[in-house]
């Protein structure tokens, strides 16, 4: 599985933004989007299950974010809105086998795209 984030920018604070994750030999694997701060840990921000049956959100992030798919474009979206200075981090999609339930933590995730760099002025 190869993944590569991408979409990221600057964008003001109440602002919306979507990322893309391209991801090949995806089929059947759970997809979820992290983040990570300077100097923070890698946290999780959504995910959902190959199905989109389940799908679980970072108590930071409920309301304001949507993760979907496009098979046909092989392709997992991150649509964020209402944006805050604290949504500054870079962006990692990421692939995994756990299905149920839909992992929070990075170790549970066996592939990771690189970053794509979101920034929030206030």
């Amino acid at each position: 599985v190869q993944l590569q984030a991408s979409g990221g920018g600057l964008v003001q604070a109440g602002g919306s933004l979507r990322l893309s994750c391209v991801a090949s030999g995806l089929e059947g694997y759970a997809v979820g989007w992290f983040r990570q701060a300077p100097g923070k840990e890698r946290e999780f921000v959504v995910g959902s299950n190959w199905s989109g049956e389940f799908t679980a959100y970072a108590d930071s992030m409920k309301g304001r974010v949507t993760i979907s798919r496009d098979n046909d474009k092989d392709t997992v979206y991150l649509q964020m809105n209402n944006l805050r200075a604290d949504d500054t981090a870079v962006y990692y999609c990421a692939a995994g086998i756990w299905q149920q339930p839909v992992p929070r933590v990075p170790g549970l995730y066996n592939y990771w795209g690189r970053g794509t760099q979101v920034t929030v002025s206030s």
